[in-house]
């Protein structure tokens, strides 16, 4: 069996892993000048592979469940289990899954050592123009218009993350002309951009919050993390788990919105006796800023001052109670207007891509017999957290192993 990859991402190697090991003669074709660049810059440089908490609400997707699907048949610890035996060893942080090394780098060497073993045949710095179903197999043409022939195709292209900029050929190209549907791409896992000049006064705070996003006034979901406060908006792990719904909600031209909680530790009512109990026993000759330490960061103290209307110097005896308690009052409800999500470029997914509902068990085209896909050229987004990795891992295997047995 010749099998043709397009695609030498995470997703990709597998699949020709998987399909050699059946003997197949595979070939992957490759864009950049070298496999698995991206893999690099995942989990900070220490790329988390894998998580020991997988569950389906671990994953978005138009067809709700998806994942439930394929999980089932190569699961973590068939993950787990593969990069042991490929002589890796793993390190589990609360269940998030390292190299022992804690450098990405090892899982990549891991790889291309199996390629290399398996005597898989890598075309770099290349792309098709064009990929054909004739009657016996697939043409593929080349942009040097060499002109190759494989009995089973499998696209794993990829997404628009990490792109400058968008090419004419990408994986979404080639699938919409064999017929798929390809749900709006947006991207995801990615900073989120808010409306406001008063972000350059608190940029490089870093605190745990908890953030709740609305899209035309309904609640849409709620994450709590560390936030990342920027010069143009907000960052950290929370803001990346709900960024997809973000990009949607723009896309759709909807107002979208974020209630920041910098006191989720705290109910309301208890907050506000906290307060009161302070404000009773100061001395009322301090400051409101001096007033105000001991809350928050004093970035966050300043800018609610601020945005309070009450001046720094400003004696706590010239104001009220009820001035007050308006502005600590925003610290549990601080609510910013989102314009949009940073770039696909500083993504580290995307959301959207081919339609679940047209891809089979096995990863195979219900439209095309033989062209099968991997990865996150699919409708199959994942949650920080190894999760995305595990969708490349779950997929190029399925993919690989219908390709080269089916």
């Amino acid at each position: 069996m010749k099998i043709g990859i397009i695609g030498a991402g995470a997703s990709g190697l597998m699949a020709a892993i998987t399909a050699a090991k059946q003997g197949s003669n595979v070939t992957i074709i490759e864009r950049k000048d070298r496999i698995c660049k991206k893999i690099l810059a995942t989990g900070n440089g220490k790329c988390n592979f894998t998580n020991k908490s997988m569950n389906a609400f671990d994953f978005r997707s138009q067809r709700q469940g998806v994942f439930r699907d394929y999980i089932s048949q190569f699961d973590e610890n068939d993950t787990i289990s593969m990069f042991q035996t490929m002589g890796m060893l793993i390190k589990d942080k609360n269940g998030y899954c390292y190299p022992r090394s804690e450098q990405a780098s090892t899982v990549l060497d891991i790889l291309r050592l199996q390629v290399k073993n398996l005597n898989i045949d890598v075309l770099s710095q290349s792309y098709p123009v064009s990929i054909q179903k004739k009657k016996k197999n697939f043409e593929v043409v080349l942009k040097t218009n060499e002109k190759l022939y494989f009995d089973r195709i499998i696209l794993a292209c990829g997404s628009f993350a990490g792109e400058k900029t968008k090419d004419d050929y990408t994986g979404y190209t080639y699938a919409k002309a064999f017929g798929h549907t390809i749900i709006p791409v947006v991207p995801a896992l990615v900073q989120v951009r808010a409306k406001g000049k008063e972000f350059k006064s608190i940029s490089g705070v870093r605190c745990d919050a908890n953030i709740s996003l609305y899209i035309n006034n309904k609640l849409i979901t709620e994450e709590f993390g560390e936030l990342q406060l920027t010069d143009y908006g907000i960052s950290g792990i929370p803001v990346f788990q709900l960024s997809r719904y973000v990009s949607y909600g723009i896309y759709e031209k909807k107002k979208v919105r974020v209630t920041i909680d910098f006191l989720p530790e705290y109910d309301l009512k208890t907050w506000l006796t906290f307060v009161s109990e302070k404000w009773h026993k100061a001395d009322k000759n301090i400051t409101s800023e001096e007033f105000f330490q001991g809350f928050l960061n004093k970035k966050l103290n300043l800018l609610f001052l601020k945005l309070g209307e009450i001046k720094v110097e400003t004696p706590i005896s010239q104001l009220t109670f009820t001035k007050i308690e308006q502005v600590v009052t925003h610290m549990k409800c601080w609510e910013i207007e989102i314009e949009g999500t940073n770039p696909y470029e500083n993504a580290q997914v995307c959301a959207g891509g081919v339609s679940m509902d047209e891809i089979t068990l096995e990863m195979e085209s219900k439209l095309v017999p033989g062209l099968y896909f991997a990865g996150e050229l699919l409708d199959v987004d994942g949650r920080c957290g190894g999760y995305n990795l595990q969708w490349a891992w779950t997929s190029g295997y399925l993919a690989g192993k219908a390709a080269a047995t089916k």
